[in-house]
Formats: structure tokens, C-alpha cells, sequence
């Protein structure tokens, strides 16, 4: 048996977003490997886990975490106090902070450096906030998670990091959820959008500015314009627009069909995927690229950019653009007149997308808890 790892699970968002699909498919993973595991978690997720986690010692918070800020107090000291009720060897922070007193080794989870390298990505306040917690994970923790190599490697330019306490731990995908779907699913999905039948591009994720919407919407727009029976643009996942995403939509042209369904069930998610034309993520700076792998998994051909992380998720199985809204409109029309290329791609990255599991990302995941036990607080 390794050490016990208590993982904080607070900052899981509601809508199991991003961060939610990577603690929850590795925690479930962590559980299945034998990991001896104790979670911190929101009053609403108690079930949840205690349900997904038969093994784990499961710890609810106080009700004021559901707050942030509330919450980012208590990670300070209620955390570090849970750590030692439940005597775990060692704290997986996975969402960028830590307790500044945790005493007991600690392990952090830094996603991407787009705080520092895109800063006017985020709002300042956001910025502020997040560029010291990786400051200061970076400095103070006895390991760092990344989940890629462009991650590692920005980490070392940007913040001089020691390499030798970062481990690469690729994210994995839930494969029994995210796969090809059925004629069924792809019906549904479908008409839960109000398409009836018409073909789309599809997006998911969040209205941040690196990823890059408006050129999205821009290229779309030009891409598709002059076809007879236009694929519609479909917006979903983060609420919410920018006065640039709204300029780009302003600029649509009337007879052009932009759906914004927010938030999708997961259960959905494959038959938007997979239903879908073309899969188009034209992200600036990613410390991963999840919905690029879910997509591949759901058999969807996918259209990204030769940035940060996602050559390392997409290889050679996806098509690759420049971000801006010229090479966008080229890029995607040319796979929308392809039929044979997009029926490649998805079949490559549906291949690809095999070698990326939550099982692999375990193991590293128990090898890095192993050096952090092994090297001791501080």
C-alpha cells in the first residue's frame, strides 16, 4: 500500500467542468489502482463520492466553501487540519494553490502558464490571484503535476522551476462515456439544439479569450457563407459573452444559423461530438486540450492549433490551423468540401484517443505522491 493521499476536491465546479472531469477521472482511476485515498469535498458532492469511492475516506467542508473566497481561507487552515484527522502522508492540491503551512508533503497540480504568458486572457484580479498561488506552489511544493510537456517546459522557462520535481502526467478520457455514438444519441442531440437535421461545427468549452471564439466565429462565418446549405456554428459550454465575442456575432450574416445552448449534459456530449461536421477548438494556449481528446474519442474530426499542449494530445490524428480568422475559414472549408478527409480524421483520432486513459494518468500520478512521500515536507 502507498501513502495515504488526501485530495482536495473543493474547487470542483458544479457543472463538472474541466477541473471536474480531471479529479473525478482520477480520483475514480486512483481508487480502482488501490490507491489509499481520502477526498475533501463540497456538502453537495459528499454522495457523489462516497457513491464512486466505496475505499475512500470521504470529508465534506464546512457549507461556506461553496464560496470561493470562503474557500480559499479554509484550503489555509481547515485543510491542512482534515490532512491530519484523516492521517494522510500526503496533500494532492489539484487546481493551481495550496495550503501555505501544510504540514505534510504536498503535491500541486499546475495546468497551464496562460497567467503569465497571455495575461490579458484573464481579468487582472483572476490573473493576480492565480499568478502567485503558482508562484508559490512552484517554489513551496514537494512535487508539481503538469499534464504535459509544454506545461513542464514553460514552467522552467517562465518561473526558473526545478524540472526535477515536475512529473508529466498526461489527462486521461472516460471512455465507457466518451465514444462513438449511436444513431439514437446523435438524434437527440440534434434536436436538443433545434437543428433538425442541419449540419454543424462544433465548440465546447469556455468564452476565455485565449480560446480564441471570435476568430472561431469570424472564420465560420467566411468559411461557409457561400454554400447553399450553411453548416450552423455551435457554441457550448461556458456562460456568458465578451464584447469581442459579441462584435463577431454582430458580424454573422442573417442567413447564418449560431446556436448557444450553454451547458450541455455529459450524457450529450458524445452525440455533440460525434455529430458534429468538423470538432473546432482554434485555442491560443492549453495546458491539456481535453475536449480535443474527447472528441477524437467520440470519433469527430478534429480542427485545432499547433499551440502549447495540443500537438501533443492531437499528433498526427487531427488537422491543425493558425488562429486567426483567415486561416480558420481555409482550414475548416477545406475539410467541410472533404468528406473522405474528415472520415480519416476521426477514425485517426478515434485510434489516438485509446492510448490517453485515466489508468495511465493514475500511475503517474501514484509515482509522484511515491517521491513526495519519500522526500518529506520541505
Amino acid at each position: 500500500m502507498g501513502p495515504r493521499v488526501l485530495v482536495d476536491a473543493t474547487g470542483v465546479p458544479a457543472d463538472r467542468g474541466a477541473l471536474g472531469r480531471y479529479v473525478d477521472g482520477l480520483v475514480d482511476a486512483l481508487s480502482a489502482e488501490g490507491a489509499d485515498l481520502a477526498i475533501a469535498c463540497q456538502r453537495a458532492d459528499e454522495e457523489r463520492y462516497t457513491r464512486m469511492l466505496p475505499g475512500a475516506r470521504i470529508v465534506p467542508g464546512p457549507p461556506a466553501i461553496a464560496h470561493r473566497p470562503a474557500r480559499l481561507a479554509w484550503e489555509q487552515s481547515g485543510l491542512p487540519l482534515v490532512a491530519t484527522q484523516v492521517g494522510a502522508d500526503v496533500i494532492h492540491s489539484p487546481h493551481y494553490s495550496m495550503p501555505l503551512r501544510p504540514g505534510l508533503p504536498t503535491v500541486v497540480t499546475t495546468h497551464d502558464l496562460t497567467f503569465f504568458t497571455a495575461p490579458d486572457a484573464h481579468t487582472p484580479v483572476t490573473a493576480t490571484f492565480y499568478k502567485a498561488a503558482i508562484r508559490t506552489s512552484t517554489w513551496r511544493a514537494t512535487r508539481l503535476i503538469v499534464p504535459s510537456k509544454a506545461t513542464r517546459d514553460e514552467l522552467v522557462r517562465v518561473l526558473e522551476a526545478d524540472s526535477t520535481k515536475i512529473d508529466v502526467a498526461y489527462h486521461g478520457v472516460d471512455h465507457n462515456l466518451f465514444r462513438r455514438p449511436d444513431a439514437v444519441q446523435l438524434d437527440r442531440v440534434n434536436g436538443r439544439l433545434g437543428l433538425h437535421g442541419r449540419p454543424y461545427v462544433a465548440y465546447l468549452g469556455s468564452l476565455a479569450p485565449r480560446k480564441n471564439v471570435p476568430a472561431l466565429i469570424a472564420g465560420w462565418a467566411q468559411a461557409v457563407a457561400d454554400l447553399p446549405e450553411p453548416p450552423a456554428l455551435v457554441l457550448a459550454g461556458g456562460t456568458g459573452w465578451s464584447d469581442e465575442v459579441d462584435e463577431a456575432v454582430a458580424a454573422v450574416p442573417a442567413q447564418l444559423r449560431l446556436v448557444r445552448p450553454g451547458y450541455l449534459h455529459f450524457a450529450d456530449l458524445p452525440g455533440f461530438f460525434g455529430g458534429a461536421l468538423v470538432v473546432a477548438f482554434p485555442s491560443t494556449g492549453e495546458g491539456f486540450g481535453l475536449p480535443v481528446l474527447e472528441a477524437m474519442a467520440c470519433g469527430a474530426p478534429v480542427l485545432t492549433t499547433h499551440r502549447t499542449s495540443l500537438p501533443e494530445v492531437g499528433g498526427d490524428a487531427v488537422a491543425y490551423t493558425e488562429p486567426d480568422a483567415a486561416s480558420i475559414k481555409t482550414a475548416l472549408r477545406a475539410l467541410i468540401d472533404d468528406k473522405a478527409q474528415r472520415e480519416a480524421l476521426g477514425r485517426a483520432g478515434y485510434a489516438r484517443s485509446q492510448e490517453f486513459t485515466w489508468k495511465v494518468s493514475a500511475h503517474a500520478h501514484l509515482a509522484c505522491y511515491e517521491r513526495a512521500a519519500a522526500a518529506g515536507q520541505g
